[in-house]
């Protein structure tokens, strides 16, 4: 299943509009971070590894606005950390949701019992809660137990307050087809949330476990049973079919990172989310002023297992929006 209309049209119109500016780079999508500090330690995850006096910072309101307008990205994923430990998390979401930017706030769903009144169900909003596996599998990955049965629980709170929900699930060296086919089944079909957003994770320089992380070959063997047997057509994913593809190995992309910044406390980071090589103090910066060229799997040996959504999810859409096929393809859900 595609994205919303209404979504699909206003990111439609924003893609042409760039094209007609006849500009090359521009952004799809921000990566927010207004902290960094989490209520979870997870083994594969990179970004609790920063110092005490780091982990304090809050990203003022006015300053996340300040940065999604500057770049002008039609969506915005908040992230982190843990962003419902912001404590001015709720009035964030408000002023970019009046602003009408597509929000999707990445969360554990652990204190959105105690932070769903500072919420208001609306087109523009939509919870992204971490699942990666069923119960004992996704609290092996969070390290800590009864993570699963609280997400869960929140999720169905969620949607019985009328919220849109997704989910984001990250899948390791651990998992099998089998493993992958029962938790996208169970958020499909038993959880009925909106739709599902999947990667393999990425290697973390700084992160705890350094064998959980898939290679390319890995990765393509591993969607490409998992989505056998029309379980791809089934699933509502939030993926366009060409990204599908790239994971399965049908089809392969360069990386356009730049269409997916992320904006820290720090700055606009280069090259990406995953990768910190320096900071930016403005998005023109930081697409000016990096050498895009040296990037990408051939190019920079931490890119070689990559095929994180936010560096290849980009290249897929403005593949589909070249083809009239791929398009239509989209439309479908195909």
């Amino acid at each position: 299943m595609p994205m919303p209309v209404r979504q699909s049209l206003r990111v439609g119109a924003y893609i042409l509009a760039q094209r007609l500016r006849r500009r090359e780079r521009f952004p799809l999508l921000v990566e927010l971070e207004p902290l960094f500090a989490c209520n979870l330690k997870c083994a594969g995850c990179g970004k609790i590894q920063h110092p005490a006096g780091v982990l304090k910072q809050r990203m003022p309101v006015e300053q996340a606005v300040a940065a999604v307008e500057e770049c002008g990205a039609p969506m915005v994923s908040i992230a982190g950390g843990e962003p419902l430990m912001h404590p001015q998390i709720g009035e964030m979401v408000e002023e970019l949701v009046a602003r009408r930017k597509y929000v999707f706030l990445c969360t554990n769903a652990l204190l959105i019992p105690r932070k769903i009144e500072r919420f208001t169900p609306s087109p523009y909003f939509a919870w992204a809660v971490h699942i990666d596996g069923l119960r004992e599998r996704h609290d092996a990955s969070v390290c800590k137990e009864g993570v699963f049965d609280e997400a869960v629980a929140a999720v169905r709170e969620c949607r019985r307050r009328g919220f849109r929900v997704t989910t984001n699930t990250t899948f390791f060296a651990g998992d099998s087809p089998r493993t992958v086919i029962e938790v996208l089944d169970f958020l499909n079909d038993e959880l009925c949330v909106d739709q599902m957003m999947i990667s393999p994770g990425y290697a973390y320089e700084k992160a705890p476990d350094q064998d959980c992380f898939l290679g390319v070959r890995q990765t393509r063997e591993l969607f490409r049973a998992a989505f056998a047997g029309g379980n791809r057509k089934r699933w509502r994913f939030n993926h366009s079919p060409l990204f599908l593809d790239f994971l399965e190995g049908k089809a392969d992309f360069p990386c356009t990172a730049w269409a997916i910044p992320s904006y820290s406390v720090f700055g606009w980071q280069r090259p990406c989310y995953l990768m910190a090589d320096g900071y930016a103090q403005s998005y023109r910066e930081l697409v000016e002023e990096t050498d895009w060229s040296s990037y990408g799997r051939g190019r920079d040996p931490r890119c070689a297992n990559c095929m994180a959504h936010c560096g290849y999810e980009p290249t897929a859409v403005f593949a589909t929006l070249g083809s009239l096929r791929e398009s239509l393809r989209a439309l479908r859900g195909a």
